[in-house]
């Protein structure tokens, strides 16, 4: 990704906080819990690209690893407010630096292991292994035909189909694509079975789905099913109870017949 620098004036002006005390470990969180940094070893690292998206968000050092920052060309011509601006920032950079480094296995941290900023680290990976704008382009073109002939199949259950459903969608995401919820739902409406029709069309006629959420609908969706499998079994009962009537019945009537004789 490219980002704009920020000078270090211009980042110092922003807003100047006094420096904050060290954490007892360089990776806990505001509520000092530890952190658990996933470990990418080559294989999906859009899905580790973005677990450390989440973690480098909710640590207030996404900023740093998206853009990076400029060292002042003059320290000494910094105001103190300012150096210790710098330094605070020089600790969020080293401590971005080392979420990376901690986030690859060894085989791959031979890859960043010359890169003294988290950017740089950053960068390098993303060119190896998230592909660029091309190759990404055609990818996410295969994943939205894959969306578009999505149906659920005859003997697939409803919790499996939304998993696929969702996972797909999780995968367009990444690579890019801002599928709205509605889409989704509305994907989802039209590519069940029949036999759910019913309660599509109740959905459909008082929902508004620009609104409904995907686990809303999975509720409303499961809830009838569960009822079609309640009614369907009733079914089954009254049917072998009505075969066993008969077959009683006529027990019954042999054995009157003989006594007859």
């Amino acid at each position: 990704m490219v980002g704009s620098r920020a000078s270090w004036a211009q980042r110092s002006d922003m807003g100047k906080q006094a420096p904050k005390k060290n954490k007892p470990t360089s990776m806990a969180n505001p509520n000092n819990q530890n952190l658990s940094t996933p470990i990418f070893n080559g294989e999906n690292f859009d899905f580790w690209y973005v677990k450390m998206r989440t973690i480098f968000v909710y640590t207030e050092l996404w900023d740093l690893v998206e853009n990076g920052f400029e060292e002042p060309e003059d320290e000494g011509a910094l105001t103190n407010p300012q150096k210790n601006q710098l330094k605070e920032q020089r600790k969020k950079e080293s401590k971005a630096l080392s979420f990376i480094q901690q986030g690859v296995s060894e085989a791959i941290f031979p890859k960043i292991i010359n890169a003294t900023k988290a950017k740089e680290a950053w960068d390098i990976l993303q060119k190896e292994y998230r592909g660029n704008l091309k190759v990404r382009t055609i990818k996410l073109q295969s994943l939205k035909r894959d969306f578009e002939n999505l149906k659920m199949n005859d003997m697939e259950l409803l919790k499996d189909y939304f998993s696929r459903v969702m996972e797909l969608v999780n995968q367009m995401k990444i690579y890019g694509d801002n599928i709205t919820n509605q889409r989704v739902v509305e994907k989802i409406l039209i590519s069940l079975l029949e036999k759910y029709n019913p309660i599509v069309a109740v959905i459909e006629e008082t929902k508004d789905l620009a609104d409904l959420s995907i686990e809303d609908l999975m509720g409303s969706i499961k809830t009838f099913e569960q009822r079609l499998s309640r009614q369907s079994k009733k079914s089954i009962e009254s049917v072998f109870q009505s075969k066993l009537n008969v077959s009683t019945s006529n027990s019954q009537g042999r054995g009157r017949g003989r006594n007859a004789t």
